[in-house]
Order: structure tokens, then C-alpha cells, then sequence
């Protein structure tokens, strides 16, 4: 069974003016979709081929005859992930999330606080995460392709901050795109779905 583009879980102007129909059509119908016919490339007439993303990615990661089938799983798993993570008019914490959130790290503030961070000082390409790991919420940067998953841990939330998520709209300023995606399009009932789960 070949792995598949899931479509965008909205319309590819939703979430205008952050991020452009162009953007989302550059990043979901390109970028997404090069990860995927990678990865079929990749997997073809392998055990690999009938296995999960996730199972994909655990298989491959760390294992260095893998790399290629590592970066485009996790790439792929990421992506998909990340459409969820946004939509139009967000940015609104649920209650249960912000308590947790008040409880790990302080306070809603310090949590953004450490969530940009994350993001702007991750150099080059990458993702900045809230993930859950023994049992505590964490916030935590990976570069290029890595993810949660491949260490233990269970992702609730990330923003994409390789520069093909942003530079159409913001050219070279990660900054302004993550205080969008936190601020005005971040799915914190997604992120809740995930630590419910």
C-alpha cells in the first residue's frame, strides 16, 4: 500500500492573511508531496512498503543504511501533523490545556515564551514542539527532519519553521510567522486531542 498526500484539513485560503493560498500551495502540493513520492520511492518492495508512518519512522530512525527513508517518513508524518496543528480564527486555548500548561510550565505566557524560543533559535530548518514526555509537558526544537516520535515521545503540537513554511509571506522574518501561528492560528484544541488521547 503506497503512502498517500492526506489533503489539507481546510481550504487553501483559510488561513489568509498569515499564510497565503500560495504558501499552502507551494508547501502542502510540492514540498509535502515530494516527501511522499520519496518515500514510496524509497520503500518500494520493502518490508517498509505495508508498514505505518509511525512504524516507518521508528524502523528508520537512528539507523544510518536509513537515512533517506527516515528524513522523508518523518518529513511526511510531520507535515500532516503540522496542517492540524493550525486553523482560521485560532490561537484560543481550551481550559484543560491551560491548566496543564499553567501546572508544567508557570504560566500560559511563560510557555509561549519558551514555545518562540524554541522556534527562533532553531538554526536552520527544523520544528519547535510541545510534546508530552514522562508524563510532563516539554517544549523542545529538532532539526531538519527529526520529530518527537523517533525519541519517546508524544507530540501535541509543533510549527514548521523551515523556511518554506514562511518565506513567501514573511521573507526572512521567522519571527512575525511564529508570533502568527501562536497568536492567531494555533489549533490548541488539536494539541489538547493529542494529550486526551
Amino acid at each position: 500500500m503506497a503512502f498517500e498526500l492526506p489533503p489539507l484539513p481546510y481550504a487553501y485560503d483559510a488561513l489568509a492573511p498569515y499564510i497565503s493560498s500560495e504558501t499552502l500551495h507551494l508547501h502542502h502540493d510540492k514540498h509535502h508531496q515530494t516527501y511522499v513520492t520519496n518515500l514510496n520511492n524509497l520503500t518500494k518492495d520493502t518490508p517498509l512498503a505495508d508498514a505505518s508512518l509511525e512504524e516507518v519512522i521508528k524502523a528508520s530512525a537512528g539507523d544510518s543504511s536509513k537515512v533517506g527513508i527516515f528524513n522523508n517518513a518523518a518529513q511526511v508524518w510531520n507535515h500532516t501533523f503540522f496542517w492540524q496543528c493550525l486553523k482560521k480564527d485560532g490561537g484560543k486555548m481550551p481550559a484543560a490545556l491551560e491548566q496543564r500548561i499553567v501546572a508544567d510550565f508557570g504560566s500560559v505566557e511563560k510557555f509561549k515564551e519558551e514555545l518562540t524560543q524554541a522556534a527562533l533559535t532553531q538554526f536552520g530548518s527544523g520544528w519547535a514542539w510541545l510534546y508530552l514526555d514522562g508524563g510532563k509537558l516539554k517544549v523542545g526544537k529538532t532539526g531538519n527532519a527529526d520529530t518527537p516520535l523517533a525519541h519517546g515521545q508524544k507530540p501535541l503540537f509543533t510549527i514548521d519553521v523551515w523556511e518554506h513554511a514562511y518565506y513567501v509571506d514573511f521573507q526572512n522574518r521567522r519571527a512575525d510567522f511564529v508570533k502568527a501561528v501562536i497568536d492567531n492560528l494555533a489549533n490548541w484544541d488539536f494539541a489538547a486531542e493529542q494529550l486526551a488521547a
